[in-house]
């Protein structure tokens, strides 16, 4: 089982796609909670150069509220993180984790049925770029 479902992005620059996905998300009911830029903060931690890349927290308040009620400790898996990443290529990649994967591990039998509908909304964002 991946953990991931992502799609290349062609002819799209980063910060476009950064923008794309935001919209998105949108789209299926999600905001982005987060933004991390990997890139700066290898460079500016370690003096690291790295590629361009973003990961977003995502985060749909209904769905976060359920998984909450039914799961009090399910907040480490919260956020759904996104990234946007741009290969040595120039291709832009987006990735979207798979709560189904993710949640795997928790035995709770009220989360299977949420997993789902989240999972459903993300491969939806992937899709739709």
């Amino acid at each position: 089982m991946s953990y991931y479902f992502n799609k290349v992005l062609e002819g799209t620059h980063f910060e476009e796609a950064i923008e794309r996905v935001t919209e998105a998300l949108k789209k299926e009911g999600f905001g982005v909670l987060t933004e991390i830029d990997v890139k700066e903060t290898l460079k500016k931690k370690i003096d690291v150069d790295f590629k361009k890349y973003k990961i977003l927290g995502a985060c749909n308040p209904h769905f976060a509220h359920k998984a909450l009620m039914s799961e009090d400790k399910i907040g480490v898996f919260l956020p759904c993180n996104v990234i946007v990443e741009e290969h040595e290529n120039g291709v832009v990649e987006v990735s979207a984790v798979d709560p189904i994967a993710s949640m795997s591990t928790v035995e709770n039998e009220a989360l299977g049925g949420l997993a789902t509908e989240v999972q459903q909304k993300l491969l939806n964002v992937i899709k739709n770029l």
